[in-house]
């Protein structure tokens, strides 16, 4: 069997540095009971990587669901496991392969009858797996993942045809993480920008919008289905709609707008979060839905990789510092409650001191709420692979620590002001075994994984809410990343 050393070497990336979150538990993923007939076959799919797989898998377990499977998320007792992989970084890449093997294991001592791998990682390098993994029964990419359920009933994986769970009783989604009161919507696949640094249009392909009828239908099922918190995602949240302009519709063709308003119109679900707005797509009709919908919730997520207008250009990205300050500026004028993310990128090649010092100011000046900041990793087949100027893996680090220190003294005077403020807010779980808190939620103003957390105080053994409650409460205090508040009775 072949091992993580004798297959593709990727370029090494490190992990981004996400305040407030650890790795090591943003990615923890429940493990759902088998839902599905009894008596099908037991399919177990591994997810890796971001949330937009993450919506993938929960559409496949549906479909397998409805094709008369029995899902989960647990390999333990399974006849088929599939591993959805994430191509994106060196540790996803890595952690794909040892997926994959591991199951091959299982099959190879009889514990499961075949292996699948689907997604990202195939569908950039799916030749050279099937070369180098042979025991692997069926790789298919993000483009093929229409054809798994016919191919695993060619193989004799799924039940006939003739017994399928009937199509009204199909769900859309089998939802699969730990908190599954909150979930995400991915309204467009692939991506048309051509950022230097980006391998995303190399395994998702260009942008694509998915229908606003069938988003609605399924943000409407996640409601039904207990659902409070929709985060909207893609590879550029603004650029929806521009391809279904170059259609029969074209300018009737509905944009983010339209689809928001539909969202809102067509489901009860009381919290939309978006993310990935790129600066350049911000609209003054956008910026005054987000001001006037109290269902879209004051937060957005504004991907800006840096502040020096040298490195945008050499980036390819589709904004300069100019754009970017504007565009703050509007959503804060409508907005005052606002809470802003953003994500930056140190030591793209050919970055100088002076690059790095006009990031900081800009972060200095616009005084982001929350910064992911990640060093630039080599992304084989882009164009800054091919530049010059390579940044020495220490000087990285050393901008990227400077760099989170000023934003966690930012952080913190933020926080610092909500203290004796109200706020309503989603428990995310009860905790058991803390003298001091009983709860862990979020605010508006906190997205899942890759924000802080507010800490409920109370006396164990208290009534508190459970999971998924949407509760007031009061900010009592503040810490770097994280609120400390009690339930408002």
């Amino acid at each position: 069997m072949a091992r993580v050393r004798d297959l593709p070497v990727f370029p090494v990336a490190p992990e981004p540095v996400r305040p407030g979150v650890s790795p090591a538990t943003a990615a923890v993923r429940l493990p759902i009971e088998p839902t599905g007939p009894f008596h099908g076959p037991r399919v177990a799919l591994v997810t890796l990587g971001c949330d937009k797989n993450t919506v993938d898998s929960e559409r496949m377990m549906a479909a397998l669901v409805g094709n008369g499977a029995q899902v989960s998320s647990e390999v333990a007792g399974a006849d088929v496991v599939v591993v959805n992989t994430c191509g994106f970084i060196q540790a996803a890449k890595e952690e794909s392969i040892e997926t994959i093997l591991e199951a091959c294991r299982l099959k190879e001592d009889g514990d499961v009858r075949a292996v699948v791998a689907v997604g990202c990682m195939v569908e950039r390098y799916g030749e050279e797996l099937a070369r180098e993994i042979p025991e692997v029964d069926l790789f298919m990419g993000l483009s093929q993942l229409q054809g798994l359920v016919p191919e695993l009933r060619r193989r004799g994986l799924l039940p006939a045809e003739g017994e399928l769970v009937p199509t009204m009783e199909r769900p859309l989604r089998i939802l699969s993480t730990e908190t599954p009161h909150t979930s995400y919507l991915k309204i467009s696949e692939g991506c048309d920008h051509t950022c230097a640094f980006c391998a995303i249009p190399l395994m998702r392909g260009l942008h694509r919008s998915q229908p606003v009828d069938e988003l609605v239908r399924e943000a409407a099922a996640l409601g039904a289905q207990g659902v409070k918190e929709i985060n909207i995602v893609s590879q550029d949240t603004t650029w929806y709609g521009r391809d279904l302009r170059r259609g029969p519709a074209g300018r009737d063709a509905p944009g983010l707008p339209e689809l928001l308003r539909a969202l809102l119109d067509g489901t009860d679900v009381p919290w939309y979060r978006l993310f990935y707005m790129y600066p350049s797509g911000i609209t003054p009709e956008m910026v005054e839905l987000v001001a006037t919908e109290p269902r879209i919730v004051p937060y957005l997520d504004m991907p800006i990789q840096h502040g020096s207008d040298r490195m945008l250009r050499l980036m390819r990205r589709p904004e300069r510092r100019r754009t970017i300050l504007e565009r703050v500026a509007w959503l804060r004028r409508a907005v005052p409650d606002l809470t802003l993310r953003t994500t930056v990128i140190v030591g793209f090649p050919g970055e100088t001191d002076e690059d790095f010092r006009e990031l900081m100011a800009l972060l200095e000046e616009v005084e982001f709420d929350r910064v992911g900041a990640f060093t630039y990793s080599v992304e084989e087949g882009t164009r800054a692979a091919e530049m010059e100027g390579h940044v020495d893996e220490s000087l990285k680090q050393d901008r990227l620590e400077e760099l989170m220190e000023l934003q966690r003294g930012i952080s913190f005077d933020h926080n610092l002001a909500l203290v004796g403020r109200r706020a309503r807010a989603l428990v995310d779980r009860t905790v058991d075994d803390d003298e001091e808190h009983v709860a862990v939620a979020r605010t508006a103003a906190q997205a899942l994984d890759v924000d802080g957390v507010t800490l409920v105080r109370g006396e164990p053994g208290s009534a508190y809410p459970e999971a998924g409650a949407m509760v007031d409460l009061e900010i009592v205090d503040a810490l770097d990343y994280d609120l400390v508040a009690e339930v408002i009775r």
